[in-house]
């Protein structure tokens, strides 16, 4: 199959520590917001993003709601472990996970895993002696790698959730170098956020408040949404100079046959559609390759992350999404839930995103790589207006507004 060859120091750019921001400001919306089109390059404040966005376009925001999914534990030797969960194991599925009561098993990353082979540790309390009564501990199940299949197991009749927003604590982004805390809680969440999974916020949806949510509606743009559960695989570095030699991580999403429906019929309108965050945009494109599979008769559960790359299919855009929803209504479905392992790079062609709302993203990351993919060269003019007139990057950092060309297929 082939695979663009791109080296990703070719993507980076000198971000000073002072420029990414630790914290959200007071107000969501008063984040400052650039703006990209063929115009050239421009600022303006967040507030104000239904003003520019166009008339009878789609919007779609990624309501997936991150877990405290960071857990401390003790060796009876009084070893602190931290096991940071990733995903479910059994149950697999995420709703099922956290309604378990009394045991389930995640995918982990253990932290100081030299301190703890075998044998049971509990929950530490040393915080909050309230948490004994949950009588909480954990084994090993099997290693994996860097990972471990962790298995819980604490009396009573709380669900798994309950028991993590009790213990566990926000998993904000190593590279804000500092502990979460109370604000983290409610500000690295969407408010919209609802269906939970997510270990990394869809930080693109931070910005937004009722109010321009409000106004939004009121100038006549259809809001949608999908489930795309953002994986701590977001944070994970580039670390090889060829991008083909990168592992790109996988995310379950779902998206419901109104969604797909309500995708087909602005697009047969030419109206724009437009992405809030990079989660959004792998899970849009990725509907396009699913709909490759059901035309072609292959079952439509995984998006391999070179697949866009290969032997490019002359289906258009209509006839992919089309079959989609056919196998979903064959299948006596209201939505599909997939895994995709979509990694979006220059040359890759879009199919569905016209626009997208995001944050600044880390240098030699493949956040960036896809920033690239969708504005070209213009990304490097983005970033160094964005560095030359004082915004504020990553995670908690300002937003931008970024329109492309569509290219019909």
């Amino acid at each position: 199959m082939p695979v663009p060859k791109i080296n990703i120091n070719d993507y980076t750019y000198d971000l000073p520590l002072n420029r990414i921001a630790k914290y959200p400001l007071e107000e969501r919306d008063q984040s400052k917001l650039l703006v990209c089109d063929d115009s050239g390059i421009s600022h303006n404040s967040f507030n104000h993003i239904a003003d520019l966005l166009p008339f009878d376009s789609t919007i779609i925001f990624n309501k997936s709601k991150v877990v405290p999914a960071r857990l401390f534990f003790k060796k009876k030797t009084g070893a602190l472990i931290e096991l940071f969960c990733l995903q479910p194991y059994i149950p697999n599925e995420y709703s099922l996970s956290f309604d378990s009561v009394g045991r389930c098993s995640w995918i982990v990353k253990i932290g100081n895993a030299k301190r703890w082979n075998n044998g049971y540790i509990y929950l530490d309390s040393s915080n909050n002696v309230e948490l004994d009564n949950i009588g909480m501990k954990a084994s090993i199940v099997k290693k994996e790698g860097d990972k471990s299949i962790v298995e819980f197991s604490w009396d009573g009749d709380r669900s798994f959730s309950e028991v993590m927003e009790m213990c566990g604590k926000t998993p904000i982004p190593p590279y804000l170098k500092r502990e979460s805390e109370d604000i983290d809680k409610t500000r690295y969440q969407t408010i919209y956020a609802s269906i939970e999974g997510s270990v990394a916020a869809p930080t693109a949806g931070l910005h937004f408040s009722d109010r321009v949510i409000d106004t939004i509606s009121k100038r006549g743009i259809s809001k949608q949404e999908i489930v795309l559960h953002v994986g701590a695989g977001t944070f994970v570095p580039v670390k090889c100079d060829l991008i083909s030699n990168h592992n790109m991580h996988a995310e379950t999403f779902t998206v419901t046959i109104d969604m797909i429906n309500t995708l087909i019929t602005s697009i047969s309108k030419e109206n724009s559609i437009i992405a809030v965050g990079t989660t959004s945009v792998r899970t849009l494109e990725s509907l396009y390759w699913l709909g490759v599979k059901c035309i072609r008769g292959i079952e439509p559960n995984l998006v391999d992350q070179w697949e866009p790359y290969g032997d490019i299919p002359n289906y258009t855009i209509d006839q992919a999404l089309k079959a989609l929803a056919d196998w979903i209504i064959l299948n006596n479905k209201e939505s599909i839930t997939a895994k995709t392992e979509i990694i979006i790079v220059p040359s890759y062609t879009f199919k569905v995103v016209d626009i997208l709302i995001t944050n600044f993203h880390q240098p030699n990351s493949t956040l960036l790589l896809l920033i690239a993919a969708f504005m070209g060269e213009r990304w490097k003019q983005i970033y160094n207006y964005a560095l030359d007139n004082d915004f504020r990057f990553l995670s908690y950092g300002d937003s931008s507004l970024l329109f492309r060309n569509r290219i019909k297929t």
